[in-house]
């Protein structure tokens, strides 16, 4: 072979080396390992015309808290045809005021205002918010009327959004916290770190991508 045979033949391994390592793989991240595919797929709400990138969390997890800086780099990173949405787990009977705060917040239209600012309270200043009626205490800040915020936090609407949420993390196969869901198709799965969280979340938004434009071809 030639000494110019050589030189270009070391020049497309380079190039595939570099491109394989800018892109995300199937052997960097394994079904079955760091994702889940879920089938059926089962997805949030089935009208939405944007991928949902699903946060699976609790304010009374502590790497839920950990992980919110992430959580937010991956919200402003999603493409214009995916949307961000955080959906409250319910492991443990404390856990269930969490639940009913954030959506009675959403009711209320400040659970993303307020959502960092409740993770800080809870875990940066450690303030004693572990009941329904302090949490109520905690969105009067945001000009929520404690007695109107109880009403909606208790009320059958919340309840059925919280079962729905728990039948839904069920049916996905979540079992801790942080974690992601997309299209209510795939789950993360087993990872090193809350960035490797983040960048299997934005391969599996690849992935979805791909697969709502190999169903729109159909």
């Amino acid at each position: 072979m030639s000494r110019r045979m050589l030189i270009l033949l070391g020049a497309l391994l380079l190039a595939g080396a570099a491109s394989a390592q800018n892109a995300p793989s199937m052997l960097m991240y394994q079904p079955g390992v760091h994702y889940q595919r879920i089938r059926p797929a089962r997805p949030l709400d089935p009208a939405a015309r944007r991928i949902q990138v699903i946060e699976v969390f609790s304010y009374a997890c502590p790497h839920c808290y950990e992980f919110q800086s992430y959580a937010e780099r991956l919200r402003k990173s999603l493409p214009a045809d995916a949307e961000f949405v955080r959906l409250p787990a319910v492991f443990w009977p404390q856990w269930e005021p969490y639940a009913r705060a954030y959506f009675a917040a959403q009711h209320f239209g400040v659970a993303d205002k307020a959502n960092r600012a409740l993770f800080d309270a809870l875990w940066a200043r450690h303030e004693p918010l572990r009941s329904l009626q302090q949490l109520a205490g905690f969105y009067a800040r945001y000009g929520i009327a404690p007695a109107k915020f109880l009403e909606v936090a208790r009320s059958a609407a919340v309840t059925a959004q919280m079962q729905h949420a728990i039948r839904l993390e069920q049916v996905w196969g979540v079992t801790g916290t942080p974690a992601i869901v997309v299209d209510g198709a795939w789950r993360s799965g087993e990872v090193s770190s809350y960035r490797q969280l983040l960048e299997v979340a934005r391969f599996l938004v690849q992935q979805a991508a791909a697969a709502r434009a190999a169903a729109g071809a159909r």
